[in-house]
């Protein structure tokens, strides 16, 4: 009999990102940003004592600090960072991870071990499209070079 198992049945440590960006909440705005560039991401985790104190999206900078006449030379990420998160373990499936995403409108995912509380990775709505069909419009574009 055939293996029917699916890309959406796989663990998320199976796609995740390990290579983390991370700044601090005392971070400001414009190192976060730069962070960002350097790294060709669109969202660094925010810890504090080695936990999770949010996530910092470019989204976030745009809307919540430049649109809204703050300074992003001195403004804290932790000021503008989002901190009700949605965080998944290692071991949770792909496509769980897609319900969620799709439930709370999100693009992100924050992977916590649960053993230890630590973040291990944070998988994306693109690295799921990736993996489930690199040939997917979604899947195509997030293989795609960053455009920095």
């Amino acid at each position: 009999m055939a293996d029917e198992r699916t890309a959406m049945d796989d663990a998320v440590a199976k796609v995740m990102s390990r290579d983390l960006r991370m700044v601090t909440p005392v971070t400001s705005v414009m190192n976060a940003a730069l962070t960002m560039r350097l790294a060709d991401v669109g969202a660094v985790l925010v810890m504090e004592d080695e936990r999770l104190y949010g996530i910092l999206t470019d989204r976030d900078i745009v809307v919540r600090a430049i649109a809204s006449g703050r300074d992003p030379a001195t403004t804290p990420a932790g000021a503008i960072c989002s901190r009700d998160l949605t965080t998944i373990s290692p071991t949770t499936s792909a496509g769980q991870a897609v319900r969620i995403m799709r439930e709370k409108a999100l693009r992100r995912l924050p992977v916590i071990d649960d053993e230890t509380g630590r973040v291990v990775g944070i998988v994306s709505i693109g690295d799921i499209a990736i993996e489930r069909d690199r040939q997917s419009l979604l899947g195509d574009i997030s293989a795609a070079p960053g455009n920095v």
